[in-house]
């Protein structure tokens, strides 16, 4: 049965609703074009799944207290300034429906806004001592940079292999999922086993939770991705690569030189979309996403019974049913 975000909320909706106005607050600025900017900010936010997460993370190791708050702000303002970057370093001009910041105010002021935002969630940190939790976040955001300049180098050879490709993610996605876990964790004054069970689960759900992009790739323009952009960004992503290396030497070439040359094509694209379906691509990275849900929710399991742990366990299986 499909989950939705409301489902999972519910254990910690007081809590988001206390988050909101005090996530206003840590946005506030004297400038006045930035306090605009960062009310549009707050009005185009998504589904807040991170903070959520946090929360939830702390209600199943502790108690969810005011640094829990001040975990949940710094991962959301870290990750909102890699958002605003990221629209700037693709060119993009909406970002979860709404215009981008970059499209509506132009790349110089973004790229300072992303800069300010970082600069609030350092601050927000040191200001409180929260130095457990900047270095959860910060080195998330390490990591973040690091696997996307990974996958640039390595769209450029398409010689991804699958532990590259494992490691590109858990960089990419999972290390920020981590984060959210360990904080909420680390916030609630769990021990430093429970941290780090609760950081290694979060890695297992940002696989997961990856892997379902991809797999969004290979599917029909209804669930909100549109088809074939992976192939189109030559992204070689978890069904391809199986697809490659059980293909034929003659034939993987064929396909990467595709992928290199003609990638913008659309009949080309449908045609390698045919190629991963008809290898077995999909159901081979559908079985290995489940494999990692399942590692998940075995960490989870050794976490004592709560509501919290039971929203946890609602969230895992989102993470593979949502549709967008």
């Amino acid at each position: 049965m499909s989950k939705k975000i409301h489902d999972f909320q519910r254990p910690v909706q007081e809590h988001m609703l206390k988050f909101e106005k005090k996530f206003r607050q840590y946005m506030k600025s004297d400038v006045a074009l930035l306090d605009r900017i960062m009310s549009y900010i707050v009005k185009s936010k998504g589904k807040q799944m991170r903070p959520i997460m946090v929360f939830l993370t702390a209600g199943a190791t502790g108690e969810v207290q005011d640094q829990t708050y001040r975990g949940a702000a710094l991962i959301e303002l870290l990750h909102t300034a890699t958002l605003v970057h990221d629209d700037v370093v693709d060119d993009a001009d909406y970002r979860r429906g709404f215009f981008s910041i970059k499209a509506l105010w132009k790349n110089k002021t973004a790229v300072l806004v992303g800069d300010y935002l970082l600069s609030r969630g350092l601050l927000l940190s040191v200001d409180n001592s929260d130095f457990d939790l900047l270095r959860f976040v910060s080195t998330a955001v390490k990591e973040m940079s690091e696997g996307e300049l990974m996958q640039i180098e390595k769209a450029r050879r398409l010689d991804i292999t699958e532990d590259v490709y494992f490691e590109i993610i858990r960089q990419k996605t999972a290390t920020l999922i981590a984060a959210c876990t360990a904080v909420g964790a680390s916030s609630s004054g769990a021990s430093e086993e429970v941290i780090k069970k609760m950081h290694k689960m979060g890695e297992k759900i940002g696989i997961a939770f990856q892997i379902k992009d991809d797999l969004f790739d290979y599917g029909t323009d209804e669930i909100g991705k549109p088809l074939g952009i992976d192939i189109k960004e030559k992204k070689m992503t978890l069904p391809l690569i199986y697809a490659l290396n059980n293909a034929t030497w003659l034939k993987k070439k064929e396909i990467i030189f595709k992928i290199k040359t003609q990638n913008t094509n659309q009949k080309v694209v449908r045609e390698i979309i045919e190629f991963v379906k008809s290898s077995g691509g999909l159901e081979y990275a559908e079985k290995t996403m489940h494999e990692y849900i399942k590692q998940g929710r075995g960490i989870l399991d050794e976490l004592p019974d709560s509501e919290y742990k039971a929203a946890l366990h609602q969230l895992i299986t989102y993470v593979v049913e949502r549709k967008i």
